[in-house]
């Protein structure tokens, strides 16, 4: 049975690339996008979120998170929406269409249950350190 996932994913991203690691030795065949250049409306966005609280919609990682420029916390879902429509670098990654199901951030559990086997969970990877800012060759 062919897995094709659509995944989208902030380029020469750590997490990401170890991610794509992992989904391919499950079998999966991958159709990358860049997220910062999703091209998604609001609507479709949104639909990647499911019923997660508006606060899990964005990467903590972020810089603007991070240094408490913006406060997931206290934001309503139109307000996060406009917030990552404008500067998806804010949005949880990888964002991902796997068959009928959208995901967003890596979840290996719920991954292997969309999947329908078992997918190696994520080690946490410090993106700062591995160099996610800077471009190079994958």
């Amino acid at each position: 049975m062919l897995k094709l996932v659509v995944f989208y994913e902030k380029p020469f991203c750590a997490a990401n690339a170890k991610q794509k690691q992992i989904l391919r030795s499950s079998g999966c065949t991958l159709i990358e996008r860049n997220l910062l250049e999703h091209g998604l409306d609001a609507d479709a966005l949104r639909s990647f979120m499911g019923d997660t609280k508006v606060a899990d919609w964005f990467n903590p990682a972020a810089p603007a998170i991070k240094n408490g420029e913006i406060v997931p916390e206290t934001l309503d879902e139109e307000a996060a929406l406009e917030l990552l429509m404008g500067n998806p670098i804010l949005i949880r990654r990888p964002l991902m269409v796997i068959g009928s199901e959208k995901l967003c951030g890596f979840d290996a559990d719920k991954v292997s249950q969309v999947l329908e086997c078992s997918v190696e969970p994520m080690a946490h990877i410090n993106c700062m350190e591995k160099g996610c800012l800077q471009r190079r060759a994958e």
